[in-house]
């Protein structure tokens, strides 16, 4: 009697390979295919947790506490959803952690600390440093809402629609929050466009 063995799993990366294959292999306890899911989510949700929470170290643990979870929950994930839609809103669940443990435990900034000195011929690459900081602290300074909603919309390019499921709220809501957080950043931005 012969004894047949099943054929080894075989993956394509995600790009070429139906998401949605990715997703079933995983939820079967497929570690390979949660590993290669996870690596073309890396990036787009390490972007989305530092642009709301505007720290690198802060944004890379979340980042990292996002895939356990997603890890931990794949299999209440329901394919009638987008992947992507999903796993931001955990991304912002625990972002919104983040914020809440913050101001339950503020830290004093190092102020007091002098800058050096600027070497010479590297003005301008200080300039432009420094003009996307500004623009970083103004999306960072926006209520949670707005900064999610801009977030989502002009960064991971989502629709009103994937980001009113990401938020649970209606898409008018989506619209509105971007339209608040965009005359907010103009305003406190304006002497970038004069």
């Amino acid at each position: 009697m012969t004894t047949v063995r099943p054929a080894p799993t075989i993956l394509i990366p995600v790009d070429d390979q139906p998401e949605v294959t990715l997703i079933e292999q995983a939820r079967a306890g497929d570690e390979v295919a949660f590993e290669e899911l996870m690596r073309h989510y890396k990036r787009p949700v390490l972007n989305f947790v530092y642009r709301l929470l505007g720290n690198a170290a802060d944004a890379d643990d979340v980042a990292q506490e996002v895939f356990v979870r997603v890890y931990q929950n794949l299999r209440d994930y329901s394919p009638r959803k987008r992947f992507s839609t999903w796993l931001f809103a955990l991304a912002r669940n625990a972002a919104i952690d983040r914020l809440r443990w913050r101001e339950r435990h503020p830290t004093t900034p190092l102020d007091s600390v002098p800058d050096p000195p600027m070497p010479t011929g590297v003005a301008e690459e200080v300039n432009a440093h420094e003009i996307g900081a500004q623009i970083a602290a103004a999306v960072g300074s926006l209520p949670e809402d707005q900064r999610t909603a801009l977030v989502l919309a002009e960064y991971q390019g989502l629709s009103y629609a994937e980001i009113a499921e990401i938020m649970r709220c209606s898409e008018k809501s989506v619209e509105s929050r971007l339209y608040r957080a965009k005359q907010t950043l103009r305003e406190k931005l304006r002497h970038f466009l004069n």
